[in-house]
């Protein structure tokens, strides 16, 4: 249980990263990747969490 409260923790702590830097240098390109990024992690963690399960 806690394993799944650390991985939503990072996973907020990306989230609020890549946040800052689209807020502040807000160009299409940049969003594009971020979202990428942020769709690949989760589906790492979807993959890792269901594995060990």
């Amino acid at each position: 249980m806690t394993d799944k409260i650390m991985v939503l923790g990072a996973f907020i702590v990306l989230v609020g990263f890549l946040g800052i830097l689209v807020w502040h240098v807000p160009r299409l390109d940049l969003g594009a990747i971020v979202l990428l990024t942020l769709v690949l992690a989760a589906v790492d963690i979807a993959q890792s969490t269901r594995s060990r399960g």
